[in-house]
């Protein structure tokens, strides 16, 4: 175990690196250094919301907008206890690994044998120590696999002095069993052995045996090449699904992926108009309800996952509804967002700039009202009720002949009606 003190590793935005001043923690060889470097960027972030405060604050943390460890991390609320502290947020990825479906107030109710439950024997230290805490250790799951993960704890304070909110980073890996191992390095020699000359020797898999998470990048790409125009929907989501995990796993490669799982997802949603019942039913298995007004929402949340990040869902939704109005041809997307200024960010502001323009704007409600009692037609002061204690808040115009009109009056029952009286009374 090994605390850091922000104080002490960095007081600017550079990156530094973790590990080497932190040798303690040192990732085991089989997480990888793409994981580490997770937790060099999350603190290096937590670091910079420090300024010349001994802890940051809490209103500068949003999990939710973080793309890059925001999917991986949990936020705890102390400000209910300390026993037992509420759940402020859980990023996707760490809920899909946790096998978390339903929503989740406390720590308590987080399932036993899973990956979060873990952070209950280190965040008491934060508390103690009042700087991050990273931890790492291996253990067996609820699904019984064994995991190895490295972690992060850092704390936010609501009033610059208190520690009441914790902020972990988790990231993990599942090790195969030494038989499945064995018999996945044979399989690939068979592989191998029997493949065409023109693939050479190159692997097949895009992590290997020893989790270096290095990419099979040209045989990845025949892979994906190798679906034909008849493919079943059912390979097509799954071959988006592989890319959208691998652009959530990665470090490095992760725009790459990204990229090329929103076109496969584009690609995806084409393919449904062929396959409308098959579609209905993944729709169905998967408990999602297509939106008239944003049908490719329903086709994101399929490859992405439900519970993914909803301002991301959105803009890739609002991707392929722009590919889709340009009728972009199959395997075309990808390419064009690498090619786009400002890729995915870029071309979703452009979207929704153009949108502005194209939607009439709406009209001042302010503006609409003083026009329509500028030409109200004038009450009778005889006819102007009052409360039991003879007021009333009227609306009053000034004539061309200077005189004054009553044009309109607030409900008795109202409550703006009451409030006015009351700051007219404390005048």
């Amino acid at each position: 175990m090994d605390t850091l003190r922000g104080r002490d590793i960095a007081n600017d935005h550079d990156e530094v690196d973790y590990a080497v001043e932190n040798p303690a923690i040192e990732a085991p060889p089989e997480i990888g250094s793409d994981e580490r470097r997770m937790h060099v960027r999350a603190y290096n972030y937590w670091a910079s919301l420090l300024g010349d405060r001994s802890l940051p604050s809490i209103e500068d943390l949003n999990p939710s907008e973080i793309e890059d460890f925001g999917p991986h991390s949990v936020l705890l609320d102390f400000t209910v206890g300390i026993d037992d502290p509420a759940v402020a947020y859980l990023g996707g990825a760490l809920r899909r690994e946790c096998e978390i479906q339903d929503h989740i107030d406390h720590i308590s109710e987080v399932p036993s044998r899973s990956l979060l439950s873990r952070l209950t024997d280190h965040y008491l230290q934060i508390l103690a120590n009042a700087a991050p805490i990273g931890f790492e250790a291996e253990f067996i799951n609820q699904r019984g696999a064994e995991i190895v993960y490295r972690g992060i704890l850092m704390p936010f304070s609501s009033d610059g002095d208190t520690i009441d909110f914790i902020y972990g980073v988790i990231n993990w890996k599942e090790m195969a069993s030494r038989d499945l191992t064995d018999a996945l390095v044979e399989e690939v020699d068979q592989a191998l052995r029997s493949a065409p000359q023109s693939l050479g020797s190159r692997p097949v898999w895009a992590d290997g045996p020893s989790g270096e998470a290095s990419r099979a990048s040209d045989f990845g790409d025949e892979m994906m090449d190798s679906l034909d125009e008849d493919a079943a929907l059912a390979d097509r989501l799954a071959l988006a699904r592989d890319f959208a995990q691998e652009a959530g796993n990665s470090d490095a490669r992760t725009r790459s992926a990204l990229y090329r799982a929103i076109g496969l997802a584009y690609d995806f949603a084409l393919a449904t108009r062929d396959a409308p019942e098959d579609y209905a039913d993944m729709l169905e298995d998967a408990g999602i309800t297509v939106q008239a007004r944003s049908p490719m929402t329903a086709v994101v949340k399929l490859v992405f996952g439900a519970d993914y990040d909803k301002t991301r869902l959105t803009e890739y939704a609002t991707i392929l509804d722009y590919a889709r109005s340009l009728i972009m041809p199959a395997g075309s997307l990808a390419d064009h967002l690498e090619a786009y200024v400002g890729g995915i960010k870029g071309l979703v502001r452009d979207v929704r700039d153009s949108r502005r323009v194209d939607t009439p704007a709406k009209a001042d409600r302010a503006v609409e009202a003083r026009a329509k009692l500028r030409v109200a037609p004038a009450i009778a002061l005889s006819t102007l009720s009052t409360d039991t204690d003879g007021l009333a808040v009227v609306v009053a115009r000034r004539e061309a002949d200077g005189s004054i009109s009553i044009v309109a009056a607030l409900p008795q029952d109202a409550k703006l009606t009451q409030q006015v009286i009351t700051h007219a009374a404390a005048e």
